[in-house]
């Protein structure tokens, strides 16, 4: 009797350490890095978004969090990522500095637009809300030669095409101009999205 006491002891003790042990990692995003207030859902109430960093872990990854008013007046969580944002310091670089920073998160009429520069590569996404899934419809992207032309791309994903072109500095004109369809069967949603996937399109 007292060794299945003991065992039913030493099971819990696992158990809660275990528990304890999920909520210590999930919680370890303490460095608030942004915080951004608007619309999002269109009720004229402020929305919130968040993003946190989790400063112990040694790749230094970073978690996005979509909050939306309810009728109540209350936020409610709709969105919590951590593969959106590539860590500081990932695998992929053996654990050295990407060299690139947290995306900027910006509220523009009713859209959450996500602004990132990497490896030189300036690119905007834009997300609409629909049905509390932050779907992304827009993927816009600039490179600079570091002299006097940019090579610039527009993704619809809504309209399914893709076009490529390139501009000189001080002029309106577009040069060498490609569009071509896209394939795509449903819009991306932000939480099934990782860096690696927005480096894709």
């Amino acid at each position: 009797m007292k060794k299945i006491s003991a065992s039913i002891v030493i099971f819990f003790l696992l158990a809660h350490a275990n528990l304890y042990s999920q909520k210590a990692n999930k919680n370890n995003y303490t460095s608030l890095i942004q915080e951004e207030v608007g619309d999002l859902n269109n009720d004229k109430r402020n929305d919130r978004i968040m993003v946190e960093m989790d400063i112990e872990d040694k790749t230094q990854p970073s978690r996005l969090q979509i909050f939306l008013s309810q009728p109540n007046k209350k936020l409610q969580l709709v969105v919590s990522s951590t593969k959106l944002i590539e860590g500081q310091y990932p695998t992929r670089k053996n654990g050295e500095y990407s060299g690139n920073n947290v995306p900027d998160f910006f509220i523009e009429n009713g859209k959450l637009i996500m602004l990132t520069d990497i490896d030189s590569r300036k690119s905007s996404y834009e997300f609409r809300l629909n049905k509390n899934n932050f779907e992304l419809v827009k993927i816009s992207r600039v490179i600079w030669d570091g002299k006097d032309t940019t090579f610039e791309t527009k993704i619809d994903l809504i309209a399914k095409t893709k076009i490529e072109y390139e501009q000189v500095t001080g002029s309106e004109k577009l040069l060498n101009k490609r569009k071509k369809e896209i394939k795509i069967n449903a819009l991306p949603k932000i939480q099934d999205l990782s860096f690696s996937d927005l480096e894709k399109f």
